[in-house]
């Protein structure tokens, strides 16, 4: 497994850099010019030279790059163009509130999913397994943030029950629960689509197991339905879960981005998309390799937690 772990990882280091160079064009490429935030209605074509210049803008692009390249490999992410803050110390504020949330809505996804997904298969073709398709339906057809929208009118318009927006409330910095509170609905909003997808995963692979000849042994047997089911399908079930577990980990980052925007959750998501918006290359490039990172990791997380669960895959090599 060591062996394994050793080349997945030396199989990191090209990934990430071609990402950073394909990245880094279609950034320089995309149209738009960050100089105009620092040019004013009687500012001389001097003084915006001036300025592209101790941005690095003027050089060519691949001297760009190679620059970019060079900083990174020594731990420097660079200087935001906008906040005019090391990006580095800029995400070092904002990642533990997306983890924060990403973890969260994983566990709330993985918990609820595995038993809905058994009762839908143990159930299969009755009122309680249409219903949860029909669940699972919506979950995989509604956007993210609709559904957070929706979730803002009506449990903060409507209800007042619990906050639409931010992380804490002012003068409740130091209350965790006030963080649990906030946290909440961009919690359900992130894990609906993937609690969507698991229960019908499991669901399916559910039926599969119950319809293999070691469930039929443990019957003839004498075990119940129930105990087959939570003792010898379970296992079987989350094999393949796992694998969807490092998929789904990389389409979180995504949709971080986009919940935390609807809450105004102050998380790598909403500084991503301000990067964005601003043409912030810096910060956009870090936003990009940290994504990418999240995703591979994510996949390498799961491809090691199934060898494992299945002691026969160790043996490949």
């Amino acid at each position: 497994m060591n062996n394994v772990l050793v080349r997945r990882l030396a199989q990191l280091v090209p990934m990430l850099f071609f990402i950073s160079l394909v990245s880094f064009l279609l950034v320089k490429l995309a149209p738009g010019d960050p100089v105009q935030a620092y040019i004013t209605p009687r500012m001389n074509p001097e003084d915006i030279e001036r300025i592209r210049h101790s941005l690095g803008l003027d050089k060519p692009m691949f001297m760009q790059y190679l620059l970019w390249l060079k900083n990174v490999l020594q731990g420097d992410l660079g200087y935001s163009l906008i906040y005019h803050r090391p990006v580095l110390t800029m995400i070092a504020e904002r990642i533990p509130a997306t983890l924060g949330l990403m973890g969260a809505s994983l566990v709330l996804a993985m918990v609820l999913a595995i038993p809905l997904g058994l009762v839908a298969g143990a159930f299969k073709h009755r009122w309680l397994d249409h219903f949860l398709n029909m669940f699972a339906y919506i979950g995989i057809s509604v956007p993210i943030f609709w559904f957070g929208i929706l979730l803002i009118t009506v449990f903060s318009v409507q209800l007042n029950w619990l906050p639409s927006m931010g992380m804490r409330t002012i003068g409740m910095e130091d209350s965790w629960l006030d963080v649990v509170r906030h946290g909440i609905l961009p919690c359900i909003a992130l894990s609906f689509y993937n609690l969507s997808n698991y229960v019908r995963y499991i669901r399916s692979n559910t039926i599969t197991q119950l319809s293999a000849d070691y469930v039929q042994t443990q019957l003839a047997y004498g075990a119940t339905r129930r105990s087959i089911l939570f003792r010898h399908v379970l296992k079987n079930v989350l094999l393949p879960v796992i694998t969807l577990f490092g998929i789904s980990f990389g389409e979180l980052v995504v949709g971080a981005y986009v919940t935390e925007s609807v809450f105004s959750w102050p998380g790598m998501g909403l500084l991503g998309i301000q990067s964005i918006t601003s043409l912030d290359y810096p910060l956009i490039m870090a936003m990009i390799m940290l994504s990418s990172l999240m995703l591979i990791v994510g996949n390498l997380l799961a491809d090691m937690l199934y060898r494992v669960a299945d002691p026969r895959i160790k043996a490949l090599r």
